[in-house]
This record gives structure tokens, sequence and C-alpha cells, in this order.
């Protein structure tokens, strides 16, 4: 395996879609061995996301479907529905430690994987131990965090997170589909909004919306939440707006 030691900025152009059929992309990457807080709160603000080590973030040049989002946690109100979820999860243990990889993460990460081929057609290949630890355990730092849920001693949904002092980054979240009347992916997204509003953190930045899309359309449930307007430089200012339905 080669060990990169410098920090690279490339652009993959006409790569193939991860979200529509028939489409291609423009993606701007950058690979960054030791990312400071300063950077990476000013990358996600212009849209940037965090896999790993390699930040990334569309640049296609005639499609505007990818929305960044971003949840305003001060503003943001737990629905009647939301609080069951919460109550359901009440004997759910949450422990929150520094991303890790273990043999029930493999087995966790494939049984979700091999659950959404089935039902929504995700590609599926069974992930490596040096695949899942370059993509979410490698380039960890102060900020980065995994969210362990267990029910007894079993595991049943990991997320990655990242903290920052101004936001919160929800980076993936997988879970175990035997346990559907729980909501774990719900859940998580709720118990990491509470955890914002206890920290007085305004933002947890959600990654990329498509509207009505089937598989990231759900995001628009958790508002109030702002959009980016403009795709604009890491020099340049960045322009979030309220999303109004």
């Amino acid at each position: 395996m080669q060990i990169i030691k410098e920090d690279l900025e490339f652009v993959e152009e006409n790569r193939e879609c991860s979200y529509f059929n028939n489409e291609i992309s423009d993606m701007r990457y950058r690979y960054i061995n030791h990312c400071t807080v300063e950077d990476y709160q000013n990358m996600l603000e212009h849209g940037w996301r965090r896999f790993g080590k390699m930040h990334f973030v569309p640049e296609c040049k005639t499609c505007t479907k990818c929305i960044s989002m971003r949840i305003d946690v001060k503003n943001y109100k737990f629905s009647k529905s939301e609080k069951r979820v919460i109550n359901k999860n009440k004997d759910t243990k949450l422990y929150i430690q520094t991303p890790s990889i273990s043999l029930d993460h493999l087995k966790l990460y494939d049984k979700y994987h091999k659950f959404m081929h089935d039902k929504k057609q995700w590609p599926y290949f069974p992930i490596s131990p040096d695949d899942y630890s370059r993509s979410y355990v490698e380039g960890k730092d102060k900020f980065t965090k995994e969210f362990l849920y267990f029910k007894g001693e079993e595991l049943v949904a990991v997320a990655l997170v990242d903290i920052l002092p101004e936001s919160i980054s929800s980076i993936y979240c997988f879970y175990d589909h035997e346990y559907a009347d729980l909501s774990l992916g719900k859940f998580s997204i709720l118990a990491q909004i509470k955890i914002a509003k206890e920290l007085e953190i305004p933002y947890i930045y959600l990654g990329y919306w498509i509207k009505d899309h089937f598989s990231m359309g759900y995001k628009v449930n958790y508002k109030p939440f702002e959009i980016l307007k403009n795709r604009a430089s890491l020099k340049e200012d960045a322009i979030w707006e309220k999303y109004e339905l």
C-alpha cells in the first residue's frame, strides 16, 4: 500500500454520478494529512465533505442538484414523532469515542449495504478492513468521533461524526435494519441535534440534499435548515439562506 505524505488537490472530471444513472459529474478533491479546525470549518461552510483524509466538493458544469444543507440547531424543535423515536430508544446505549475498526463494524457495514442493495439497488461490494479504515478511521483528529449504538451487547448502529466548536458534520451512518422499529438512522441524527444543543453548536451539516431523491430526499424532514446558494471558492464568501417550503 502506497502512503501519500504530501497534501494534494485535483479534479476528477466526467466520473460516474453517485446519485443519478446515466449522468456524469465533476469532483474536486483535497487530500489533507492534517487538517486544522479552521480550514475544515471553512470547507464545511463552502460545501465540502470528508471521508478519511480526502475532502471533496462537486463542481459539475451543467448540474446543481446536489445542495449543501445544514440544520439550524438553535431553532430546531423536536416533533411529537421524533420524541417517540427518542423514547423508543431509551434503552439504546450510546458510546462516543475516537473512530475505530472491528469485526463488528465490518459485519454491520456489509449487512447494511447488502440490505440497501436489495431495497434501493445501491452498488454492493463487501468492504475490506483497509477500505473501511481509509474512509472512516484515517484522518482522525481531536474533532473526529464515532457514535456507537448498542442494544444489550450487540452493535446495532455506527455514525461517523465530526464535532467542531462551530459545527457538527454528520459524515455517515449505517445500522441494522432488523431493528427497523427503532428508526436508528433518524435516532442518530436526533442524538446529534441534542448534543449540538447542549454544546451550543449552531449548525449540523448533513452533506448534500437532493429534493425528492429516493436516497437523499429524507433530509428535508429536519427543518429548519439552510442551504448553500452559491459555489464559491474557499477564498470567497459562502452564501447560506433559510430554506422555505
